[in-house]
C-alpha cells in the first residue's frame, strides 16, 4: 500500500463513487461531469480515498484499474473490495469471469460457491484478481484489498482455515477483513478473533452498523495490523439492514449521519489514528449524497484534532 503522507495519516473517503443514486441525485457531481474519467477526477479532487465496490460483483478488467491510477493524483487511495467467490458468497456463473465462466461448462444451478470450483479454475480465477490489482499497485495506489465475508461463514475451525488460505493467496497485499456474523466477537471469541487476525497480519475492520443481529457484529476499536486501521460506516438503519425487496443496495445503507453522531465518532477515530501508521475512514451510507456529505463533515471535524488527508 502507499506510504503514508506523515504519521498517523487519517483518509477519509466513500464506497464508490459510481452509484446511481449518487449521481441521479446531481447534488455531488457538477453539471457537465457526465463521463466516467470526468467524475473519478472530480472526485479525487475533494477525497483521498475510496473503496472500489464494483470488485465485489465482477472482476474489473486490468485496463480498467490502469485508468483509475491514471485518473486520481499520485498521492490516491484505492481500497479493493474482494471479488463475491473469495468471501464465501454465492456468486451468480454470468459473474465469473468469461474463460472461467465457459470452462465451468453447462451447471445446473446458476450460482456457484468457493468450495465447488475445482482447483485448476480457482487458481486462475485468483490470478485473474491480481491482474486487476496491479495496476493500482505499480502506480502506489493500492491500499487494502478488503474481505466482506458472508453472513454464513460463522466462527469455526474451517472459517478460520478459509480465511487463512485468503491471505496465503494475495501474501504481498494489505488486506483487511470484515465478518458479518456475531459469532467472531462474541464474549467467548473476540480475543481470539482480534488474535488470529494479529497473527496473519489482517487488518481489523471497525464498524459502525446497526445492532442486534446475527449479521451485524459491535464496533470493536481494536487495531491488529500496525500500518493500518479500517473504520467503515453503513449507518444505522436498522429497518432496512434485513429488509428484503428493497429497490437497490443503497436502499439498505438509507441513513445521514447528524452532526452528533458524527462528532461523537470522530474522536475515537483520532485515538485509533495514533496506534497505525495510517487510518481509513469509509462511508458506506450510499444513498444519493449521504455518503459524501458525511464524509466531508467528518474530515472537518478530524481537522481540528488529527492529521486527515
Amino acid at each position: 500500500m502507499p506510504e503514508p503522507q506523515s504519521p498517523h495519516t487519517i483518509r477519509v473517503g466513500t464506497a464508490s463513487w459510481t452509484d446511481p443514486t449518487l449521481i441521479k441525485s446531481g447534488r455531488f457531481y457538477p453539471k457537465g461531469c457526465t463521463t466516467a474519467e470526468a467524475r473519478l477526477r472530480f472526485y479525487a479532487s475533494r477525497f483521498s480515498l475510496v473503496e472500489v465496490n464494483s470488485s465485489y460483483y465482477a472482476l474489473p478488467a486490468p485496463e480498467t484499474a490502469q485508468l483509475w491510477a491514471l485518473r486520481t493524483p499520485d498521492d490516491f487511495t484505492f481500497n479493493v473490495k474482494a471479488f463475491r467467490l473469495f468471501t464465501a458468497h454465492q456468486t451468480p456463473l454470468v459473474a465469473m469471469p468469461p474463460p472461467i465462466r465457459e470452462a465451468l461448462g453447462a451447471r445446473d444451478k446458476p450460482n456457484i460457491y468457493y468450495a465447488d470450483m475445482p482447483d485448476a479454475l480457482l487458481d486462475e480465477t485468483w490470478r485473474l484478481f491480481e491482474e486487476t490489482l496491479a495496476p493500482l499497485r505499480h502506480a502506489g495506489k493500492l491500499g487494502a484489498v478488503h474481505f466482506q465475508f458472508a453472513p454464513w461463514l460463522v466462527y469455526s475451525p474451517a472459517a478460520r482455515a478459509h480465511v487463512q488460505e485468503c491471505r496465503s493467496r494475495l501474501p504481498d497485499a494489505t488486506l483487511s477483513v470484515e465478518f458479518r456474523h456475531q459469532s467472531w466477537f462474541s464474549e467467548r471469541h473476540r480475543e481470539r478473533t482480534l488474535a488470529f487476525l494479529r497473527e496473519l497480519g489482517l487488518v481489523h475492520t471497525v464498524l459502525d452498523a446497526p445492532q442486534g443481529f446475527d449479521n451485524s457484529v459491535p464496533g470493536m476499536w481494536s487495531v491488529t495490523n500496525p500500518h493500518l486501521a479500517l473504520v467503515r460506516l453503513h449507518g444505522r438503519n436498522a429497518a432496512t439492514w434485513n429488509a428484503k425487496g428493497l429497490a437497490s443496495a443503497s436502499d439498505r445503507f438509507n441513513y445521514d449521519y447528524s452532526d452528533t453522531e458524527l462528532e461523537a465518532l470522530a474522536a475515537p477515530i483520532a485515538r485509533l489514528a495514533t496506534e497505525v501508521d495510517e487510518t481509513h475512514v469509509v462511508f458506506n451510507n450510499n444513498m444519493e449524497d449521504q455518503g459524501q456529505r458525511n464524509a466531508s463533515r467528518l474530515r472537518e471535524l478530524l481537522s481540528t484534532i488529527a492529521p486527515v488527508r
